[in-house]
Formats: C-alpha cells, structure tokens, sequence
C-alpha cells in the first residue's frame, strides 16, 4: 500500500508530501496508465495510522488564504491517492486506486472581496471548475469529444468521469439564505454528475496480463498440436503400406517451434 498527495494550484501540480515541493510534477499520458503525476512522491504505509500521518502532513502544505468569507480558504484543488497492489494465489497481480479529492469552492469575487493574489486565484479556481463541468456537459451529452486537457484537474479525474472507477460525489452546501444562489448552483451540478456512467474493471498488472494471455495462447497451440497428430496417425493408418514421403520435420516439431518462438518473443516484449 502506499500514497501520494498533490494539489493543483494555479495550474501547476505541486508535491504535498516533500516540505520544498519536490521535483516539478508533470501531468503526463501513457496508453496504459492513462493521464498520471511525473516525478510525484509515493509513500510506503504499513497501516490507517501511517496514511493519515501522511495525508495530515500534506494537508498543512496546502494554500490556504484569507477572504471575507472565510479566514482559511483553499486557494487550491488536492487529491490524496491509495494505492493497493495484491498478488493472488495464482500470481495474477492486481491493483486498486482510491482518490479523495478536495475541490476548491467556486468563488463571486463580489461576496469574497478578493483583491490581488487572492482574486487570480480565485479566477483560476473558477476557471477549472467550469472546466470540469464542461466535461460532465460533454459525458451525459455522449458528446464525441471530451475536454479532459482543458485543465490540470480535469486530466486527473478522467478515471473517475466516465472511465474505470465508481464515482462518489459530496456536494457542500452552505444553510444561510444568502448562500441560496450558490447551493442551487452545487445541487444542479451534483444532480448532472450522477448522470455519468463509468465502467469499472479489475486492474490488472500489464505485464502480467501479458503472460497471462501469452500462456493461454501457448495452451490454445498445444490443442491444436494434438489435435493435429490424432488426425495424422488416423491418416498415416489409412495409407498403410503406401510409399513414404520424402522426410521433413514432423508436425510435432513444426508446432514445438512455433511455440518456442512465440515464447522468445513474449519475453523480450516483456524485457
């Protein structure tokens, strides 16, 4: 088991579990692991009390900053990710991902007062979040395009909108009369996430899907060999007596080869 923690401030990803941030993180895609974080730290954890340690550290690295709504508001969007690998009986290795994310509220700059830094950053925290519902727009529309690149926070989530995940939503709404605008606004925006379909599957270690698919394939030769030789005895019995053919390599070498060679490749696509 082990995590990592980043938060997403100004569009650019920062480390939340190195005191000076780290390497610089990159958001990169890879056709197999799909959109992830470069160079972010992954932290061993042995049980809950070591992971919430390390979530707890990282929470005191994030931005916070003052409005005239609320004296420590996260300037920020952050997600803590689980990892669990399992190796099972049959060597088969799976993995599972939990991410907790803290989204940012939206922000009126009228009602914040927000000046300066705190009014860029709340431009910005606005701006991802329309991001991000424009890509619900697009899932529940079936659009054929969807966003995901338009922003940093957007790539991250792509497993959990649509894709290869179950997607728990809490939406936070504030009790006071004056908050009625921004509390319809967060309901219509939860009431359209629920709209979205993801398609959950087992995760299973590439390489191991490989070899895994490799062996059933080597299997799948070996029927058709046997197979194969049945039918040639029951031939070379039928024409018994019959002048021999010139000689060549048997049926059961041919295959044999066949099987080698398969192996030698599938090792050093793995290699």
């Amino acid at each position: 088991v082990h995590v990592s923690f980043l938060e997403i401030y100004m569009e650019k990803v920062r480390d939340l579990l190195t005191d000076d941030g780290g390497q610089k993180v990159t958001i990169r895609e890879d056709k197999q692991r799909g959109f992830y974080a470069d160079n972010l730290t992954s932290v061993d954890v042995e049980n809950d009390v070591e992971m919430n340690n390390q979530m707890d550290a990282g929470a005191r690295r994030r931005r916070v900053g003052a409005t005239a709504m609320n004296k420590d508001s996260s300037r920020s969007h952050a997600v803590f990710t689980v990892v669990i690998e399992q190796i099972q009986e049959s060597k088969r290795i799976v993995a599972g991902k939990l991410n907790l994310v803290d989204l940012a509220g939206s922000e009126k700059l009228v009602k914040t007062g927000a000046k300066g830094d705190r009014m860029k950053e709340g431009v910005m925290i606005n701006q991802s979040l329309s991001t991000l519902g424009n890509v619900i727009t697009a899932l529940t529309k079936k659009q054929g395009h969807v966003p995901y690149r338009d922003s940093k926070l957007t790539c991250l989530l792509k497993d959990s909108l649509g894709g290869n995940a179950r997607t728990v939503m809490i939406a936070n709404c504030g009790p006071a009369k004056s908050n009625v605008p921004e509390t319809k606004s967060t309901l219509l925006f939860a009431s359209r996430v629920k709209e979205v379909k993801n398609k959950p599957v087992i995760n299973e270690d590439p390489k191991d899907a490989k070899l895994r698919e490799y062996r059933e394939q080597i299997e799948r030769l070996k029927r058709q060999l046997a197979q194969s030789g049945a039918a040639t005895s029951t031939a070379g019995a039928a024409t018994a007596g019959a002048a021999a053919p010139a000689a060549g390599p048997s049926l059961e070498a041919v295959a044999g080869s066949r099987i080698a060679s398969v192996l030698r490749e599938r090792r050093g696509q793995l290699l």
